[in-house]
């Protein structure tokens, strides 16, 4: 199994301003680059702008891609007002007006808010988990207030293959949470019915993140869909 970070996240590249900086289908090449590890091809799995990514890599990608699991995903069109629709608000704008200093524990405070923003009301988050993975995480790489600007730059310039998602052939599970705070489950229906092989599972108690309780149901399903 491998598992990379994105451009602009983690500890992959880092580029700098507000505007566009690459394009999508430089994001999904470095998705694709499994010859590194050896692979021919691969199971590929993206969570929220990772499962979007994935769509567009299977079209893109189609003998490399053996099977797709999408996770808190919504469809690409190629338009992103038509995504809209799948977005609950005012969900991802209730951070929108909060401001945090420049510190290292203002940058983990902001981390923790947005993953308890994230979260399922009815599945509290570990707080010792939830410092934990903060703290980590501003470690790996100081948090960038434009890193996620260049990222939906790159994304609203994405052109969709002709016959979008309905021309995915693979395997693909689509997987939502009920309490996503974030991404309707419609959205997953919508894929799941789009898709050629589509299968779709709502999750009880799942947010929009991996909460530690979840992970051995989600990591049994994922396992069984992969070929």
């Amino acid at each position: 199994m491998a598992r990379h970070d994105h451009r602009d996240a983690g500890l992959s590249s880092h580029f700098t301003g507000k505007k566009k900086a690459y394009e999508v289908t430089d994001m999904i090449d470095d998705m694709m680059a499994v010859d590194a590890m050896g692979w021919e091809s691969a199971n590929l799995a993206g969570m929220s702008m990772g499962g979007g990514l994935a769509q567009f890599a299977a079209l893109l990608h189609p003998g490399r891609v053996r099977t797709l699991t999408l996770i808190s995903a919504v469809p690409q069109y190629g338009s992103p007002v038509l995504l809209f629709r799948y977005i609950r608000f005012p969900g991802p704008l209730k951070l929108a007006f909060r401001r945090y200093g420049d510190s290292r524990e203002e940058k983990k405070r902001m981390l923790i808010d947005i993953t308890r923003l994230a979260g399922a009301k009815s599945l509290p988050l570990d707080e010792e988990w939830l410092q934990a993975i903060a703290a980590e995480s501003v470690r790996r790489r100081y948090p960038d207030p434009h890193a996620r600007a260049r990222q939906l730059a790159a994304g609203r310039a994405a052109k969709m293959p002709p016959g979008g998602i309905s021309e995915i052939r693979q395997p693909v599970l689509v997987i939502n949470g009920d309490e996503d705070p974030i991404v309707r489950p419609a959205a997953g229906r919508k894929i799941a019915t789009t898709v050629q092989n589509g299968r779709f599972l709502l999750v009880h108690q799942m947010g929009h993140l991996f909460s530690p309780p979840l992970w051995p149901q989600l990591v049994s399903h994922i396992d069984r869909h992969a070929v």
